[in-house]
């Protein structure tokens, strides 16, 4: 069942848009989308009407935070992916830290790939670079990535292979990769 379905259905007499849009952040790092609200039948134009008033908070064009929910640690990578658009997801180096810092990186940009061009302008901390469409993807808590094997495979020629392969043994131990792709990142980092 679409998440709108489950919204029309849980919430069909007397809720407020409000408590939807909450609703919706709740699962979602604080953000909602326009297009997440539409589904859930909140109409685009109501999303302004309750940044002025009710807590909310417009992010970027199409993106808003509800204030009062408190800040995680995955935040801002959820708000860089979900910034750069439907098709993004975090890649490289990004991934490592996303992850506790596998390979001991800590990037000074959250970098973001997108299949198509975008020309949105964006903040300082993010990085958007274009990716393959056939590129491997996941989800970690929610946000949209690259998997942890392409990732360390795609950061060989910035990261010393012996930190890429003690962050495969890492990620290997904490259930992050499957034996398959614990085997196709050895042989990548040996060649």
């Amino acid at each position: 069942m679409r998440l709108a379905q489950l919204y029309l259905k849980e919430y069909s007499c007397g809720v407020k848009y409000r408590d939807i849009v909450r609703e919706i952040a709740y699962g979602n790092h604080g953000f909602v989308t326009t297009r997440q609200a539409a589904e859930a039948g909140v109409p685009a134009g109501e999303l302004p009407k309750l940044a002025e008033h009710s807590g909310l908070e417009s992010v970027s064009y199409g993106l808003y935070r509800v204030t009062d929910l408190p800040q995680g640690d995955l935040d801002q990578y959820a708000e860089a992916v979900l910034r750069a658009g439907d098709d993004a997801y975090l890649c490289g180096e990004s991934v490592l830290a996303f992850h506790g810092g596998l390979a001991d990186v800590n990037p000074k940009q959250i970098t973001v790939a997108v299949t198509r061009r975008t020309r949105a302008k964006f903040p300082p901390f993010m990085r958007v670079v274009r990716g393959a469409a056939d590129e491997p993807t996941t989800w970690y808590e929610g946000i949209a990535s690259q998997t942890i094997a392409a990732a360390l495979l795609a950061c060989r020629r910035r990261i010393e292979p012996s930190r890429l392969l003690a962050a495969a043994e890492q990620a290997r131990a904490e259930g992050l990769l499957t034996t398959a792709e614990w085997n196709r990142v050895k042989e990548g980092l040996s060649a």
